[in-house]
């Protein structure tokens, strides 16, 4: 009896090899889609399950009726959901932390320091992902809850650092202290806050009398370019009295505030203007610049200087100082100017049709008697200085 019991179990465990063997698996994961279907594993999961529809994932359905117990208390939920964002607090999680206090929050259960606390680790939460004001929000929140909370009190007083609202800081902290004296972290930060602000202020002394001597520098200057009856061309919206700002834009290009050099017309110690001036030569597309041309120099000092060796994209060799000539366009008049390089830069700004336009002189450098020069006068009435 026994034996043939022993048989019959034998046949049958062999009829269940030959099956496993000619019979394929079907419960396994999909070859082209397993990452995604492991990552419906709860245990497993990439994303928060705050995230993820429950109805989508069955088995997240189940766990999170496991844990999150709708027949709990909003008091338990609550407190289940802080415990979970602790969890991802200490893993440095912010955001995720975030979200599990959030939804503590959201059950608004009648446990006011409980909520209190959710308040303030969440407000711990966006200070580290360095969103400070929505920080400073949760920890008033939290002291409209629970006044003397101290936690939410250092939190706030370090928004308050971070956000470089010193006195407000100091004055959290001084309320803090009056509940701890000893809190080391609010005496550091009141510390902390108080040497900044004073650097701030400081900064904000220096740059006033900075500005004050700026302005003053300023008005000097105006008044000797007035005094010398050198006109600025200002905009035509622009008043007279806003010649001073025109002053703070000269430039190296002379058409913008915002050169690299930023060269300006300057007195230097003997009371005498130093313009930067701009030459231009429209046959070859080139410029020259001058930053410091004295009132009282000659053009022809500076030109031989300039031309005592034959630039290189003179490819015709004529650009030598005794073949030059230098004017100046009245864009007004469509009339041109031929200077006598024996003239003095004073000399020059002081013509009554010269303007100078945004802080730096410019002239035209032409070729006597070469074809570009014969057409680019072509039309326009030419005089010349004397």
């Amino acid at each position: 009896m026994e034996e043939a019991a022993g048989q019959a179990e034998e046949a049958g465990l062999a009829s269940l090899l030959d099956r496993s063997q000619t019979q394929r698996y079907t419960g396994g994961f999909n070859p082209e889609s397993w990452e995604q279907e492991f990552d419906k594993i709860p245990m497993f999961m990439k994303k928060s399950p705050a995230e993820i529809d429950p109805e989508e994932n069955p088995d997240l359905a189940c766990l999170q009726s496991i844990i999150f117990d709708e027949d709990q208390s909003p008091e338990e939920q609550a407190n289940t959901y802080k415990n979970e964002g602790n969890e991802y607090f200490k893993e440095k999680n912010y955001k995720k932390a975030v979200i599990s206090y959030t939804e503590g929050l959201k059950k608004k259960c009648s446990d006011q320091d409980l909520n209190a606390v959710l308040y303030t680790n969440r407000a711990a939460a966006q200070f580290y992902l360095g969103n400070y004001r929505s920080a400073l929000s949760d920890v008033n929140a939290a002291r409209k809850l629970k006044p003397n909370h101290l936690k939410a009190i250092i939190r706030g007083a370090l928004c308050h650092l971070e956000l470089k609202n010193f006195p407000e800081a100091m004055a959290w902290c001084e309320e803090g202290l009056r509940i701890d004296s000893k809190e080391k972290k609010l005496v550091e930060t009141r510390a902390k806050a108080d040497r900044l602000k004073r650097a701030e202020q400081r900064d904000a002394r220096k740059a006033k009398l900075k500005e004050k001597k700026e302005q003053s520098q300023k008005e000097v200057l105006l008044t000797a370019i007035k005094e010398r009856n050198i006109k600025l061309f200002l905009e035509a919206s622009k008043e007279e009295d806003e010649i001073s700002d025109v002053l703070a834009e000269m430039s190296l290009n002379g058409l913008s505030s915002d050169s690299t050099t930023g060269t300006k017309v300057y007195l230097d110690d003997n009371g005498n203007l130093n313009w930067p001036v701009l030459f231009l030569y429209p046959e070859y597309g080139q410029t020259d610049f001058i930053s410091a041309f004295h009132e009282d120099s000659r053009f022809i000092d500076h030109i031989q200087v300039m031309f005592a060796e034959l630039p290189p994209w003179d490819s015709e060799r004529k650009y030598h100082p005794s073949n030059l000539e230098l004017y100046f366009e009245d864009e007004a008049r469509e009339e041109m100017y031929q200077l006598n390089t024996e003239n003095t830069l004073l000399q020059v700004l002081q013509h009554q049709r010269y303007f100078v336009k945004s802080g730096t002189p410019a002239f035209l450098v032409l070729v006597k008697h070469s074809p570009f020069s014969k057409n680019y006068f072509f039309g326009k009435k030419v005089h010349r200085l004397k």
